[in-house]
């Protein structure tokens, strides 16, 4: 707003001068109206360094048009034939989503929060990136709880106090899924725990909840005049009994596509860009599998805008379909120093359906996690494109539509 309430008194100002011009000059004894020609301007998205895209306002000059001249005045002086450059401010919506993996706040993380602080967990110019961005998003790979039983025979099972929304309050986390293989591992009691630390910090979240109806609940986000939609659902849960029921705590699945594929379809028409996250793949997988791109493309084929993944913890591939963005794996984000070299991915909207897609790169191979060096983003960008898929990626990180699908 400060941005373009600044460009709108810049060319305020322009426009006035000029006008106190032309009458110093030609004692013009009334005010002329000049007629206003809007111009289309087409433009490419900019995102800026910080991520952050705010209003953008271009500037068209009208050409001449033509202000006629006055007829002689008293003093037997001649008027001439003056115009006075107007300026058009066009205002384009843009919002822009910052989309993460997987974050699993840990014991250990925690105590490094508590003893230093969010610092500890990422560097300043990173943190900066979170908060600039118009929604930040992740995915909770734990539960914020301290109750209920770890499920038997699962190796990993995670939860934290609630009191550690501070941590994703303080990194501008706006929502997060919940929709994956650890939501429940200390049972339901733990995720309507998680629901309620969430709600009671602000944060929104999808893919599960106290039933099905809101665990399959479309969340609409409204950044610059735009309404940007998410729904969520998991491929990977340990046993059926974590399907959310009519009356029952859970999540929305998605072996079957046809219920997150109805939901798509539904909520398409209520906002102006439907982001889907799904928790899917094979751990430790750099190319998805076959069904990962069936299912990306039927979600799109619905009425989304962007497909992203997450579980196997590491990066995977990325690519255009029908001019829509799919982001199989943003792997880890904060999660553990295994994770090494990673990427958030920051998608813009337009109003109208333009959207343009930018890899943010971090160096996650010790706490604090912080942004890549630029010496290595060059070597981390080809090799994206090389698990991608008809894509390429500028040294700024934007990801370029290369092959038609």
């Amino acid at each position: 707003m400060k941005k373009i309430m600044a460009a709108v008194c810049a060319a305020s100002f322009t426009v006035l001068l000029a006008v106190l011009l032309a009458a110093a000059v030609h004692e013009y004894r009334e005010i002329v109206t000049v007629p206003a020609v809007w111009e289309a301007a087409a433009d490419e998205t900019k995102p800026g360094e910080n991520g952050r895209k705010e209003t953008e306002i271009k500037e068209t000059e009208i050409k001449d048009n033509g202000i006629s001249e006055a007829e002689t005045n008293g003093a037997g002086m001649q008027e001439t034939e003056t115009s006075v450059p107007a300026v058009i401010l066009e205002v384009t919506a843009k919002a822009d989503v910052l989309l993460a993996g997987d974050i699993c706040i840990q014991d250990y993380i925690a105590g490094y929060y508590d003893d230093q602080g969010i610092g500890r967990l990422v560097t300043e110019d990173l943190k900066k990136t979170m908060l600039e961005a118009d929604i930040m998003m992740a995915n909770e790979e734990f539960a914020f709880s301290e109750r209920g039983t770890p499920m038997e025979d699962k190796q990993y099972t995670f939860r934290i106090a609630p009191r550690y929304t501070a941590i994703f309050t303080e990194l501008g986390i706006d929502i997060v899924s919940l929709a994956n293989n650890h939501a429940l591992d200390f049972g339901a009691e733990a995720l309507m725990d998680s629901c309620l630390a969430l709600e009671e910090a602000g944060i929104r979240y999808v893919g599960a909840g106290e039933n099905r109806e809101r665990a399959k609940k479309l969340e609409i986000i409204e950044a610059d005049g735009l309404k940007i939609g998410f729904l969520a659902a998991s491929r990977v849960i340990p046993v059926t009994d974590w399907n959310a029921g009519k009356n029952s705590p859970g999540m929305l699945t998605t072996y079957d596509p046809s219920e997150l594929i109805e939901e798509i379809e539904k909520g398409k028409g209520t906002c102006d860009a439907l982001i889907v996250y799904v928790h899917w793949g094979e751990e430790r997988m750099e190319f998805p599998e076959e069904y990962q791109k069936t299912m990306a493309r039927q979600y799109i084929d619905a009425g989304a805008d962007a497909v992203i993944g997450a579980h196997p913890h590491v990066m995977q591939g990325l690519e255009y379909y029908k001019g829509k963005l799919i982001a199989y794996s943003l792997g880890n984000y904060i999660f553990s120093p295994r994770t090494g070299d990673g990427a958030m991915l920051r998608l813009t909207f337009e109003k109208g359906g333009k959207q343009q897609a930018q890899l943010v790169p971090f160096d996650a191979s010790a706490f604090p996690v912080a942004m890549m060096e630029k010496e290595k983003q060059r070597e981390f960008f080809d090799y994206m494109e090389s698990i991608s898929f008809g894509i390429s990626i500028d040294e700024a990180g934007r990801i370029c539509y290369t092959d038609g699908n």
